[in-house]
């Protein structure tokens, strides 16, 4: 064999070594992975991940379209990477589990602004405001998403986010004001509704949770620890 026919092997090798480590090793781990079901006596009572449909799949297509990931991360690392659970970003890390139905997975790797990963949990939309808390938002239900993507800055002082203006509309109130009507300045007679497209991005991010407990990671916080 000369010494050309040496060089092909090498890299001919190379090549499946490479494929077979990085390619079909992490194919055959991650691949077939499932939901995690918890059932109960042969009822089955609890499932996650559950795949995005609806208003969901709708508002996930404007979050991508709508570039927010350039800005925003959806994986929390674990303690020894990171501060991100300090943070009060979550509660446990991110595995592979959580983004099984994501295609493709939107874990972003910039961080201009805070991680979204659990956006939408009952933590984040329910906690009380602090307005001395360096890192844990306020209560951001969807009234909040909705006022923060039209006017940032009215919510979040000299925020680096955009105004999304063109996802509401500025039309004159006939009869009563909109529920939907966003509280700001307006002149009178007009209210700011939001689109569908608004809406359906408020309820992409209202839906990231991934606080849910996992048999493969442990909580940072023992009352959800997986059982």
């Amino acid at each position: 064999m000369n010494r050309s026919n040496y060089l092909l092997t090498g890299i001919v090798g190379s090549f499946a070594l490479s494929l077979f480590a990085l390619v079909l090793v992490p194919q055959a781990q991650l691949g077939g992975m499932q939901p995690q079901f918890q059932d109960d006596e042969g009822k089955v009572v609890d499932i996650y991940p559950i795949e995005n449909r609806g208003i969901v799949a709708g508002g996930r297509a404007v979050y991508i379209s709508e570039g927010c990931i350039y800005c925003h991360s959806q994986q929390v690392r674990d303690e020894q990477n990171g501060t991100d659970i300090d943070r009060g970003w979550g509660t446990r890390r991110t595995v592979a589990r959580d983004y099984i139905f994501d295609s493709p997975p939107l874990l972003g790797s910039s961080r201009i602004g805070p991680d979204l990963a659990n956006v939408g949990s009952a933590k984040w939309r329910n906690e009380p405001v602090d307005e001395n808390a360096q890192y844990k938002p306020a209560k951001r239900d969807a009234a909040w998403q909705l006022l923060h993507l039209y006017a940032p800055n009215t919510i979040i002082h000299n925020s680096k986010m955009p105004a999304y203006r063109y996802l509401f509309e500025k039309r004159k109130i006939s009869g009563q004001r909109s529920d939907e009507a966003l509280n700001v300045a307006v002149e009178d007679g007009y209210e700011i509704v939001p689109k569908p497209e608004a809406k359906e991005l408020v309820g992409y991010l209202l839906s990231l949770d991934k606080s849910h407990p996992l048999k493969e990671v442990k909580t940072a916080t023992p009352e959800v620890a997986a059982k």
